[in-house]
């Protein structure tokens, strides 16, 4: 997460940042959030029913989906990926800085 953090602070201004959680009490999560994304800049919150995960396809944690301001899904993947790779994507989605 010490990427997508840092990411979050370059593309924050255009890119709405989103973690939700699925497991785990609204205190522990709190706290994790805090550990991994210390920049404040992603917006994070329990998915205790996990509809954002059913709706999105995602089965387990972690997983990236980017999504333009029209709302279509335009990029997915599981896993972690390389900071390049993570920014290209994002180059993609709302063009050079």
């Amino acid at each position: 997460m010490p990427v997508v953090d840092q990411l979050a602070g370059e593309y924050g201004d255009r890119v709405a940042f989103v973690a939700p959680a699925w497991k785990g009490s609204r205190e522990d999560t709190a706290a994790r959030a805090a550990e991994l994304m210390p920049s404040g800049q992603i917006r994070w919150g329990l998915d205790e029913s996990e509809a954002v995960f059913e709706a999105f396809g995602i089965p387990y944690q972690p997983a990236t989906v980017l999504i333009d301001s029209g709302g279509r899904v335009v990029d997915s993947w599981a896993g972690a990926r390389p900071e390049e790779e993570m920014r290209a994507a994002l180059e993609l989605l709302v063009g050079s800085p």
